[in-house]
């Protein structure tokens, strides 16, 4: 039931992925404000305008669209809003939002010479391409607005900004500090923990982000704020953050601590150690595999567990 609840109201949207749907949030503030838009699929805008319709409300009362991260499923609808329409969204979003000629070209170097790096048969590199085949529900216009931690969004006094890199390198939350409500994209999830997505280096880097390094370091920094209600990307609401916390880091820690004895007997690349860790899906879902795999890795190296071994331009790793 689309209702409002202290200003918020939740829109749930169907997504052709496997996550399932996707929840937006309208914001009854000093400018009506929609968090997420859901991605680039008719069945997507009509679940969105009859939702808003229920609320007594037409796409084009909307004035503003505040972006949490820059994956599809988040983002891909905005094609079907006014050009016009002010669009906030932290700066890392606009080079997935665009897609230049020049940054799908990054992208796809960036993997080939990752692929090779982890060890993938070359029987997997056609798949490099594919690794964007979401992107083609995603939308094609860029933000009119960017934001970050300490910015102010007209017409949203009340709420903060909070950066909460880790799933995606241009994750925000916004937090309600008068009844302790967040919105937290795909940040924090009820049921499951989000996967922290291996992205190209920044503009003006040479390596590559480690988002589960991230992803932890952003989770143990909504400790720090008086949070009651989270409003997820997915599914329900989460209402024990510091608990959610605390399980979701134990989990992923003991997670690693597997992977850590998969290669106390021998050296193992990250397509081999992906392998044991998802011996029944990574051939499926080789993007999310790999990534969440990494995760693990760049985990243990910065907890000192583990250590690189290069072979040529393969790296293997072997425990401490």
């Amino acid at each position: 039931m689309t209702e409002w609840i202290n200003g918020i109201a939740k829109l749930t949207l169907p997504t052709p992925f496997a996550v399932g749907d996707v929840n937006a949030y309208l914001l009854d503030e000093k400018r009506l404000t929609l968090v997420d838009c859901g991605p680039k699929t008719e069945e997507t805008w009509n679940a969105l305008t009859s939702q808003l319709l229920k609320l007594n409300v037409k796409p084009n009362d909307i004035e503003q669209i505040v972006l949490t991260h820059h994956h599809p499923d988040h983002v891909g609808a905005l094609d079907y809003f006014p050009d016009s329409l002010p669009v906030y969204g932290h700066p890392l979003s606009e080079r997935w939002l665009l897609r230049t000629d020049s940054f799908i070209k990054e992208h796809d170097q960036f993997y080939q010479k990752q692929f090779v790096e982890f060890g993938i048969p070359e029987s997997y590199y056609q798949q490099v391409s594919q690794l964007r085949k979401s992107l083609r529900y995603s939308c094609h216009r860029g933000l009119t607005n960017t934001v970050q931690e300490g910015s102010n969004i007209p017409g949203l006094e009340d709420w903060q900004i909070i950066e909460t890199p880790g799933h995606a390198q241009s994750h925000i939350s916004l937090f309600r500090k008068k009844d302790g409500v967040l919105i937290a994209g795909d940040h924090v999830l009820a049921h499951i923990s989000p996967n922290p997505l291996l992205e190209p280096p920044l503009v003006g880097e040479t390596e590559r982000p480690k988002p589960l390094v991230q992803y932890n370091q952003s989770l143990k920094k909504l400790s720090n704020y008086p949070i009651q209600k989270v409003y997820t990307g997915h599914g329900e609401e989460v209402y024990d953050l510091p608990n959610l916390i605390e399980k979701r880091l134990k989990r992923q820690h003991e997670r690693a601590m597997t992977v850590k004895e998969f290669i106390t007997a021998q050296p193992l690349s990250v397509f081999e150690i992906c392998q044991r860790l998802f011996p029944t899906v990574y051939q499926k879902e080789l993007s999310l595999t790999i990534s969440e795999t990494v995760g693990q890795i760049d985990y243990l190296l910065n907890i000192g567990e583990i250590k690189r071994i290069e072979e040529g331009k393969m790296v293997l790793y072997t425990a401490i």
